[in-house]
């Protein structure tokens, strides 16, 4: 019997993946490759929220769990795909410059918000007004790590590539059987696929999709990345990642003429320089209304679990979500009240007792 059956291989499964096999537990990894948000994403790792000058939830346990959990995967796969590099946010006034400032003197902010201005000039960018500087910040290749850490899956014979078939579980006294697989736990990390899972689907998750560019711009030189309407990130050989747009409507991936006219207009805010686009993609972020995760146990059955929710910022909340669930499940430590979808199950209980004919 595995100890674990992790359904998706996002960054949520391959975060719980990689919890449960450092601590010898054993795990199979099933995927059809359905939900690619995760592949698509900007990877930037940021503990502010700069549009409101706020700190990212619980950002200081998060940033230290994540920068030793990719060093050790990047040691394991001899990878690197974490790059740390300071995220400069552009001032387009005098008015910008005193809310950072205002911002830098808080007691949860200061250690993310340099005080120092950043004067130096960019190729193609038009800065009167400078930079302020984030601190401990950078971004992860996404693509680059699910690609080679499904590699390490499969010479392990850790992945199953096939799409889950939920009707297929039966439920044993000391956990499950999916089709010949016997497992003490399912782990449920799909991302938007969730909306199909009828163990989960009345959780509240949104689903935000989100477009990026990638843009060749050999008149650019940066070697930062650069936050203000848009990110602006160089990934070398004049190639630059751009985005990202955000719409609430429309929960498909293909790249849209409306998301493409947005993202050339606020391009055209900040740099100067001809660009051409290389690639235009798009993805559903899996969000929810009241920005935590979706984390916990099922209600009846205690071998489901879900691992969820991670919406714009999986890169930082993956890690330390798998390692709060897999310490729930493993030595009984209870959940953070906010992530916890115990918090929905008043609202889920109450619309089956009305809805009952």
């Amino acid at each position: 019997m595995l100890d674990y059956l992790i359904v998706g291989s996002g960054l949520a499964g391959i975060s719980f993946a990689e919890v449960a096999l450092k601590n010898n537990s054993t795990i199979l990894v099933v995927d059809n490759e359905s939900q690619n948000s995760s592949k698509v994403a900007g990877g930037l790792y940021n503990p502010v929220i700069l549009k409101r000058f706020s700190e990212v939830w619980k950002a200081q346990e998060q940033l230290i769990l994540m920068s030793d959990f990719y060093r050790q995967i990047e040691d394991k796969l001899q990878v690197k795909f974490n790059f740390k590099l300071p995220i400069l946010r552009k001032f387009f006034s005098i008015e910008e410059q005193n809310n950072w400032f205002a911002a830098s003197d808080k007691i949860n902010l200061a250690p993310f918000l340099s005080t120092k201005l950043i004067t130096k000039k960019y190729n193609s960018i038009d800065s009167p007004y400078d930079y302020g500087e984030v601190l401990h910040t950078g971004y992860v290749d996404t693509a680059l790590l699910l690609d080679n850490y499904k590699k390490y899956l499969q010479e392990n014979n850790l992945l199953l590539e096939e799409s889950f078939d939920s009707s297929c579980v039966e439920f044993l006294d000391n956990g499950i059987q999916y089709k010949n697989i016997r497992a003490r736990h399912i782990i449920f990390a799909e991302g938007f696929g969730l909306h199909k899972n009828p163990f989960f689907n009345y959780l509240p998750l949104d689903g935000t999709k989100g477009e990026l560019f990638v843009i060749k711009a050999p008149d650019l030189d940066l070697d930062v990345i650069v936050n203000t309407s848009v990110f602006i990130l160089p990934m070398g050989n004049d190639l630059f990642k751009v985005g990202a747009t955000y719409n609430w409507q429309d929960k498909t991936d293909l790249p849209t003429e409306e998301g493409k006219q947005e993202l050339l207009e606020r391009i055209k805010e900040i740099i100067t320089c001809d660009f051409e686009i290389v690639k235009h993609f798009g993805g559903v972020r899996p969000t929810v209304k009241d920005r935590r995760p979706l984390i916990g146990t099922h209600h009846e059955h205690q071998s489901l679990h879900i691992l969820n929710g991670l919406g714009t910022r999986g890169v930082m909340l993956g890690p330390a979500m798998a390692k709060a669930l897999f310490d729930k499940i493993e030595n009984e430590v209870p959940l953070d009240r906010e992530i916890d979808i115990q918090r929905f199950h008043k609202r889920y209980l109450k619309t089956l007792i009305f809805d009952r004919p």
